[in-house]
């Protein structure tokens, strides 16, 4: 391990907007003109700050309603579960499982995938280096598929009023899902993985 070759050992770091090799001390990329910095600015408080967030925004976007719906002068307000244990009673499983994933399984995954990796790197732990390496790139590859619910409630809505005498609207749940989305999105952002090799750094020195 003491062969391995580190960056600033070289005086050298990487933009990460275009992944130019800059020498180190300039301030910005002599390719895209992007800020550089060697490593995110408060990376950890940041993270935290943000997974804190959603976590809050969390609570009401399954307590409130996140739609409203009038069939037949019957009018009914629906939470994520509601809906989704709706629409699996009325035979549309397809959908329901779309919505249970997207709105309970994934952020659930990612609160507790970040909370596990900036625990881990603040007590600069070398337990499962690769995997949690691994665990984050999944964690940035799901977070574009966040905003599903979302669309799909916008989907069930437009179709809906095809349909006379019924009425879907999106109530005030939906809001806070989405901010959900965005803080966990932004946390996932502000976490530097390179964190998760710090320790290791610092045994080989």
């Amino acid at each position: 391990m003491s062969n391995i070759p580190y960056a600033r050992d070289q005086n050298v770091c990487l933009c990460h907007v275009c992944s130019y090799v800059c020498p180190d001390g300039v301030q910005t990329c002599p390719r895209c003109e992007s800020p550089v910095h060697v490593r995110k600015p408060n990376s950890q408080a940041r993270t935290w700050a943000f997974l804190i967030a959603g976590l809050i925004f969390y609570i009401p976007a399954n307590v409130l309603p996140v739609m409203d719906t009038t069939l037949l002068g019957n009018r009914s307000e629906n939470t994520i579960m509601s809906g989704v244990i709706e629409f699996a009673g009325s035979g549309s499983w397809d959908i329901a499982i779309l919505i249970f994933i997207a709105s309970v399984v994934v952020p659930c995954i990612k609160f507790l995938v970040l909370g596990m990796l900036l625990v881990t790197c603040q007590r600069r732990s070398q337990w499962a280096k690769r995997e949690r390496a691994r665990l984050f790139r999944f964690i940035e590859l799901i977070g574009y598929w966040s905003m599903l619910d979302v669309l799909v409630v916008a989907l069930v809505a437009a179709l809906v009023q095809f349909h006379e005498l019924s009425t879907i609207e999106p109530r005030l749940g939906i809001l806070f899902f989405g901010l959900v989305v965005v803080m966990t999105m932004f946390a996932a952002m502000s976490f530097d993985p390179r964190l998760i090799w710090d320790a290791e750094v610092e045994n080989v020195r």
